[in-house]
């Protein structure tokens, strides 16, 4: 099954590619590698704003990480003009708004990997690092970075 017959099983729509908030580009590819900016978790097109362990809890904070895959997947069509291609999602960081007592990033960014898997089948499995940190720009609470190969 392609990519794009699985987004639309899903009923899954690829956004157009965010306008970068700072002095940067949305992704970069050197060789067979696409490195894509950090996104944030965004709801009705604005910033999700929060704090895992304080306002917002686990579920919510893993449906902002599915939210940002999706973006993250509008970037990679982007950059690569057809998502078949992707030989490999190679890498996910996430950085999770959190509490000091909150320990839930791991489970926040399932959201994320657990869609990329579901999109790409065996390709979709990547090594990952998620990360709590004391705030994320414009209080976001959950920003996520990728890394792909393409064939």
């Amino acid at each position: 099954m392609s990519v794009y017959d699985k987004l639309t099983q899903l009923g899954i729509t690829l956004p157009a590619v965010s306008v970068p908030a700072a002095a940067y580009v949305p992704f970069v590819q050197t060789g067979n590698l696409i490195f894509l900016s950090g996104h944030l978790a965004k709801q009705d097109g604005k910033p999700w704003v929060g704090q895992l362990g304080i306002d917002i809890g686990t579920d919510e904070g893993k449906k902002a990480a599915r939210a940002i895959a999706i973006d993250l997947l509008g970037t990679l069509h982007a950059a690569v003009g057809d998502l078949n291609r992707i030989t490999r999602i190679v890498k996910v960081m996430s950085l999770v708004n959190s509490a000091p007592t909150f320990t839930e990033q791991h489970l926040v960014t399932n959201g994320a990997s657990e869609l990329l898997a579901e999109v790409f089948g065996a390709k979709g499995a990547h090594a990952r690092s998620a990360f709590g940190v004391a705030q994320i720009p414009m209080g976001a609470c959950v920003e996520i970075e990728l890394i792909a190969e393409v064939g």
